[in-house]
């Protein structure tokens, strides 16, 4: 379960920083970066 999470942080980190670079989205630049964070939190709280 952990990997799937930094799985998904990882990739969402990559699709943030290539649109950012293209200067393109606007909106889901900000959603993509708070949607990571919050796996982020999840994962740091759920940690054994």
């Amino acid at each position: 379960m952990l990997s799937l999470i930094w799985s998904l942080i990882v990739i969402l980190f990559l699709i943030w920083l290539v649109l950012l670079l293209l200067k393109v989205g606007g909106a889901i630049i900000y959603l993509l970066l708070v949607a990571a964070a919050i796996l982020f939190i999840i994962q740091f709280f759920t940690r054994k």
